[in-house]
């Protein structure tokens, strides 16, 4: 019951904050019509919403996708945990730059609809659902920038996105294999694999799919200090009592932090259920203004992509990330950046430093050396994928670091198997 309070409260506090800042920022009636053209703006990477319709929309749209997703938890009967969490923060985290309320619904039923096919619950597959919303540029893709007659267009979209959805499961599984749960975005890398025929069959029918580059750089103080408020409501949270003494509070909070450091990520790691809620709140909180330091310091823009990257981390905060694994593998992207000579507030180097974490378990499991190494083949990998989708699939990264992952443990495997002989 603690468990559920605190995440509820933590919740919706984050909810509260992103409709309350919307509303400062633009007011409630320029917001909400933002919001509302968002959901009929095309959402392919990298489809920057505060440079489109500005900070209110986004953080609107930004609580709209999160409200969405609490409703579905309900519908479906399934409680808050790590890995809701963590699935709820990179719905709202993504809807920075790519999903509305209009884009995931249809890959959601989906979804749902493949659980009830194999004589299974909603609830069993929910967080394939609510982590399946990567794929919401198609839909938009298919209503808005084809140039189909609307009658067609918007019940079409809706078919294809429901039809997506109902695939989603049986490949997620099969990807979860490959990698073996060393790669925290696993739907990443299953939406990869189902853009990748999408978008080969948008070739073959003479409608190319060219990535779209929509960055914004301009400086608005709501989202620098997002971020920062944020995990400090985690802290807070994590360290609220009630009728407990302050100080014994406070030291079973910084053990339980310590024993997730002692975790490897791999999937599945609920901290929240291995550790304790309090302790999995701490991490979110450090880990978020940790990775807000770095952004500050660099000099990034902190603008939809860029939070998107931020909100992700501290999801995944409650559910395989943490400072020991992450930072290996944000070393090896650096060096990657460093020795190739790119620019690293680049759009693609710039994501790939906050959603390369994805490889944290490969960290955490072998070692900073193979994070490291990880973290380096990440950026060599992750500029290319993004063409082979059309950016389809919002978690290029995701995409990117399954397959680093999977080369990677196919080797060590490999080579512990000859070694045993």
């Amino acid at each position: 019951m603690l468990k559920a309070r605190l995440l509820r409260f933590y919740l919706l506090a984050v909810l509260a904050v992103l409709l309350v800042g919307g509303i400062l920022d633009q007011g409630l009636v320029p917001a909400f019509a933002g919001f509302i053209r968002l959901q009929v703006t095309p959402a392919r990477l990298v489809s920057d919403f505060i440079a489109i319709e500005g900070v209110g929309s986004t953080f609107f749209n930004v609580a709209a996708v999160g409200l969405l997703g609490v409703g579905f938890l309900g519908l479906v009967g399934l409680d808050l945990s790590g890995a809701a969490l963590a699935a709820l923060f990179t719905m709202m985290g993504f809807a920075f730059f790519g999903k509305t309320v209009f884009n995931c619904v249809p890959i959601i039923i989906g979804v749902s609809i493949s659980a009830l096919i194999v004589r299974k619950k909603p609830r069993d597959y929910s967080l394939i659902a609510m982590f399946g919303t990567a794929m919401g540029p198609l839909i938009t893709f298919i209503a808005f920038e084809l140039g189909l007659p609307k009658e067609y267009a918007l019940p079409g979209s809706f078919l294809i996105g429901i039809l997506v959805g109902i695939a989603m499961p049986p490949i997620a599984i099969a990807m979860l294999r490959l990698h073996q749960g060393y790669n925290l975005y696993n739907v990443g890398l299953t939406a990869g694999f189902l853009g990748l025929f999408t978008a080969s069959i948008s070739h073959s029918a003479g409608a190319d799919i060219l990535l779209r580059t929509t960055w914004g750089t301009d400086y608005y103080l709501s989202t620098v200090i997002i971020v920062p408020l944020l995990s400090l409501l985690a802290l807070a949270a994590a360290f609220g009592t009630r009728g407990r003494a302050l100080r014994s509070t406070i030291l079973g909070v910084f053990n339980d932090q310590k024993a997730i450091l002692a975790l490897t990520g791999r999937l599945p790691s609920d901290f929240a259920d291995r550790i304790s809620t309090r302790g999995a709140l701490l991490n979110s909180g450090l880990m978020g203004l940790l990775y807000w330091c770095m952004m500050l310091v660099i000099g990034a823009p902190f603008n939809g992509p860029v939070l998107g990257g931020l909100f992700t981390i501290m999801g995944f905060s409650f559910f395989g990330k943490h400072p020991k694994n992450t930072i290996p593998v944000v070393i090896g992207i650096l060096l990657a950046i460093l020795l190739f000579d790119k620019n690293m507030l680049a759009p693609a180097p710039l994501l790939a430093i906050l959603f390369g974490t994805a490889l944290a378990p490969l960290a955490g499991e072998f070692g900073p050396v193979i994070g490291i190494v990880a973290g380096f083949l990440h950026m060599v990998l992750v500029e290319r994928t993004g063409v082979w989708h059309g950016g389809m699939d919002l978690y290029n990264n995701g995409f990117a670091a399954g397959l680093t992952a999977t080369l990677i443990v196919s080797i060590i495997d490999w080579y512990k198997s000859q070694s045993n002989r």
